[in-house]
């Protein structure tokens, strides 16, 4: 068990529930948060970061207080935009695909986007074929 914060039941619950509605789909308990993950692949990774702890997202997502955060997968042009527009996103260290998104007000449907765009980049072909991907 894990002694950084838990993350909030409401906003767990609308991502896992988009999550889990993709095929192959696991979800799991991470070294903080919970992450979900097709065959070996992350596709999101859900998280209370707290200022300096973990160092490396508290310092990418310049926190100042406990916030909840999701990191997912996106590719350019979107990735660019996303990047660029700011708050509540923000540039990950890990990974060129990465992206960060502080989760204070979130909308569902903005949410699903961009956890299906990070689903089907990070499942096999045959997989991400099969996903309807939301208007958007």
């Amino acid at each position: 068990m894990s002694d950084y914060p838990e993350v909030p039941d409401p906003v767990l619950n609308v991502v896992r529930r988009i999550c889990t509605g993709f095929p192959e789909i696991d979800e799991q308990r991470a070294w903080t948060g919970i992450r979900w993950r097709v065959r070996t692949k992350t596709i999101a990774h859900l998280l209370v970061v707290e200022p300096g702890r973990p160092e490396a997202y508290s310092r990418a997502a310049s926190v100042d207080r406990p916030t909840t955060v999701l990191t997912f997968r996106s590719e350019p042009p979107e990735l660019e935009v996303l990047v660029r527009s700011g708050h509540p996103f923000f540039v990950t260290p890990w990974g060129q695909d990465s992206v960060g998104m502080i989760i204070d007000e979130f909308d569902p449907e903005e949410l699903r986007e961009l956890l299906t765009e990070s689903y089907c980049l990070s499942a096999p072909k045959k997989l991400a074929e099969s996903i309807i991907r939301p208007p958007g």
